[in-house]
């Protein structure tokens, strides 16, 4: 995708197609669309004073210009009420029209910046939305694909925005900025969406090693042996089944530029392929759980958008990578898990293995003494019933930070929703034998998950984002087409925008009993920044091997930037 910025009239412009926002239940024509359709003979004035077509979201027209204007139609789309249109109005405006554009077999289209904004939105922060939308619309995984009903459609190329002078420079470094975000959603949404027998612990090592090498961010992949030497026994665990043929993988990630301050430590749980061992799942929908990557896959995807964008901030990324089979030296339920961290686990159930494999990387993330810990992960079938398809369940020991993930979820519109991990909760996953159990029974079972990861930070602020019922998409919506969301790459990206701009950004909440006070509170959205970080080199996919290390320490120097 081409995306152009002009200060020429719209309506001079040669496209095929030029879209035109229209607010419901309005019939006064902005400056913009009046000259178009005085240009056009009153019928853009004529459309909109009609009962046919009233501006709901979602909804458009689509006119002929017979010669009148450059564009060969128009395309009249529905912006919904003024009054409640935001940032995420514009993302769903924007993919709604690339979609249309698409399968209506254009090539070009254009847009007056004035007429698509509805609000006072900064110039850099429109385009940047502008382009997530569009790139994230078009999003279209069809790698085994041979044959197409779309083989013969034009590709949509190009896109032109019309804006006064004085802002094309900021909305051109926006765009850039989009694409930029929106690839690392891409790359995510790849991931996630391969088969397990394609994308296996060391092929996602492999793709992480790639990414990693094209961005400059120094990458760590640790073999079994290397994960047995840090007595890693809870990871090496779920990985019995699976060792023979697919043996696990630790994956560290390091984008460090600022000397001297501590990172943001992001946690990916990997498991490529989710059987669910010896506690084996159903039939039915097992096919799904190759997603069960998909808080990897997101964090894979946040480290290659951030070092994109230069963003002066550490972060370290760390994936336990794993399939979950059944097998003859799988665990079993009963068995007795040792962590990294000298604490004990009773595996009450096999299929409760993504809080096993994480609880060896929280305690990996202590040695980076880090500012905070996030960890993403599709991890309970719970969380799906209480919340559904819309929110990341929420959970956390900081308030500060998770209201910070709860603005940050409100201006990326990756919304997420904060349960208690009150103290209580911890009594269902006490064991008879060993430290801690996995399972705590059917009720609150998103939080028993989460209140077991607990006890692996204790040394650190940490929050927990359950992303089982937001990491894939059944029917597909305005930006995000069926299957594979991307989940977490934008939410990420933004806290580490936010941190970066603030240093202290993610300020220090008062304490885990404050968290638990405030349970359920949602956040307004903070004031979107004009300006973010620049710069960044595009990407893509190469045949790099993957090292396996067993060095695991902190790099002392910010890994190297690669042009």
């Amino acid at each position: 995708m081409k995306f152009n910025v002009k200060t020429t009239k719209p309506e001079s412009e040669k496209l095929d197609a030029l879209v035109l926002g229209v607010f419901e239940g309005e019939k006064k024509l902005s400056a913009d669309v009046a000259a178009i359709d005085k240009a056009m003979g009153g019928m853009i004035a004529e459309v909109v004073s009609g009962a046919e077509f009233t501006g709901k979201a979602g909804s458009h027209v689509l006119l002929p210009t017979m010669g009148k204007i450059g564009a060969r139609r128009l395309l009249l789309l529905g912006m919904g009420k003024r009054a409640s249109f935001k940032l995420d109005s514009l993302r769903q405006a924007a993919g709604r029209a690339a979609q249309l554009v698409r399968d209506y077999k254009f090539k070009t289209a254009g847009a007056p910046l004035a007429d698509h904004a509805g609000a006072a939105f900064p110039a850099r922060l429109h385009g940047q939305t502008l382009a997530e939308g569009i790139l994230m619309a078009l999003y279209d995984y069809g790698a085994y694909k041979t044959e197409r009903e779309d083989a013969e459609r034009p590709v949509f190329e190009a896109v032109t925005l019309f804006a006064p002078a004085a802002e094309t420079a900021a909305l051109k470094a926006g765009l850039a900025d989009g694409e930029r975000i929106a690839e690392a959603v891409a790359l995510t949404r790849d991931l996630v969406s391969a088969p397990g027998s394609d994308m296996t612990p060391t092929i996602l090592a492999n793709r992480a090693k790639e990414m990693a090498d094209k961005q400059g961010i120094k990458c760590q992949v640790l073999d079994e042996k290397a994960i047995d030497k840090l007595k890693m026994g809870a990871l090496l665990g779920v990985a019995r089944g699976a060792m023979e043929a697919q043996p696990p993988r630790f994956i560290v990630l390091e984008y460090l530029p600022v000397k001297g301050r501590k990172p943001l430590v992001f946690v990916g749980k990997g498991i490529t392929f989710d059987s669910g061992g010896i506690s084996i799942k159903p039939a039915d929908g097992m096919d799904k759980m190759k997603y069960d990557m998909a808080g990897a896959g997101a964090v894979i995807g946040a480290l290659k958008a951030i070092a994109s964008l230069e963003l002066p901030v550490n972060v370290v990324g760390l994936i336990p990578a794993t399939e979950n089979m059944p097998g003859g030296h799988a665990m079993h339920p009963g068995d007795i898990l040792k962590t990294m961290s000298g604490k004990t686990i009773e595996v009450i159930n096999t299929d409760a293995e993504g809080r096993l494999i994480l609880a060896d990387a929280l305690s990996y993330a202590e040695r980076y003494q880090p500012e905070v810990v996030l960890d993403l992960a599709t991890l309970t079938g719970a969380c799906v019933i209480a919340l559904g398809n819309q929110a990341i369940g929420l959970m956390g020991n900081d308030q500060g930070l998770v209201d910070q993930i709860l603005a940050a979820g409100e201006r990326t519109w990756e919304r997420a929703w904060q349960l208690p991990l009150w103290e209580e909760y911890s009594e269902q996953i006490k064991s008879d034998i060993a430290d801690v159990k996995n399972g705590g029974g059917r009720p609150a079972g998103t939080i028993t998950a989460a209140a077991m990861l607990a006890k692996f930070t204790g040394a650190y602020r940490w929050a927990h984002l359950d992303i089982a019922g937001t990491a894939w998409e059944d029917k597909g919506r305005a930006y995000v087409p069926k299957g594979a969301t991307g989940i977490g790459v934008r939410l990420l990206v933004d806290l580490a925008r936010e941190y970066a701009k603030g240093g202290k950004a993610m300020a220090a909440g008062t304490s885990a009993a404050a968290s638990a006070a405030s349970n359920g509170k949602v956040v307004p959205p903070a004031k979107p920044a004009a300006k973010v970080a620049t710069g960044g080199t595009k990407i893509s996919a190469n045949g790099a091997k993957t090292g396996a290390k067993t060095s695991a320490k902190p790099a002392a120097k910010p890994a190297s930037r690669k042009k």
